[in-house]
């Protein structure tokens, strides 16, 4: 005898069922995701506090150093990580490792005036390094430059980019020569407190003591680099002309 109930199967191919079972599968991708992120988020937290370590160390003109190596190096040259405002005033003296204080600002606090100064020792010499951040022609620049116990003088620098051209803009990164240009460099206009380390297009340079070539090829980038110079050791002159 047949049973009088009606077998109710499951329509796989209705419109609901499509749905709903999307929906499942977004929901477990994200959970998996989520579970995936905060399980990696401080093995990423650690390589991104190292590759910051590195570009100081870069401006200070030591590089290509293993991670272990970099990270050693950097306990020892790097001996705090000041917090200054633009009147020049240490907001927060920083502690040993450099890492809990200015290591710890970004392009927000810049723009806000709490500004990050690592006060480095290399070979018995007092040295500074202070972040810059602009924009280039696709997005935004950044860079870290290393100044001499008389706060005047390029010690070094190195810059970095989000999306500039290959070959061309990219350059600012890529070529460590490039880079190099800016070693002995003096910040102020001769005479004055008036801000001039620069990038210019070669034709243009007319005080050799500030000014540094463009990057072939890439105008907008190189203005970006000048006016990030310009913008950036400005929020820093306070400090810099401190005796």
């Amino acid at each position: 005898m047949m049973s009088g109930k009606k077998k109710n199967n499951l329509n796989t191919n209705s419109n609901a069922y499509t749905i709903v079972y999307a929906s499942i599968m977004v929901i477990i991708v994200a959970f998996m995701l989520a579970f995936a992120f905060k399980a990696l988020a401080p093995r990423q937290n650690i390589n991104v506090a190292l590759d910051q370590k590195k570009c100081v160390l870069a401006a200070l003109n030591i590089r290509n150093l293993t991670n272990k190596d970099a990270a050693a190096t950097y306990d020892k040259v790097v001996k705090t990580d000041e917090i200054i405002n633009e009147s020049g005033k240490v907001v927060n003296p920083g502690s040993p490792g450099a890492d809990k204080a200015g290591f710890k600002l970004n392009s927000a606090d810049y723009k806000a005036g709490r500004l990050a100064l690592y006060v480095c020792q290399l070979n018995g010499q007092r040295k500074y390094v202070i972040p810059v951040y602009g924009m280039g022609l696709w997005g935004p620049i950044w860079g870290y430059i290393a100044i001499d116990a008389d706060k005047a003088t390029v010690f070094g620098a190195y810059f970095n980019h989000e999306s500039e051209t290959a070959g061309l803009g990219a350059e600012i990164k890529d070529n460590a020569k490039w880079q190099e240009q800016f070693c002995q460099k003096k910040i102020f206009k001769p005479g004055s407190n008036t801000i001039a380390l620069s990038v210019v297009k070669k034709a243009d340079v007319t005080d050799p003591s500030t000014q540094c070539d463009a990057v072939t090829g890439a105008t907008l980038t190189s203005k970006g680099v000048s006016a990030m110079l310009q913008e950036g050791l400005g929020k820093y002159k306070a400090f810099l002309i401190q005796k």
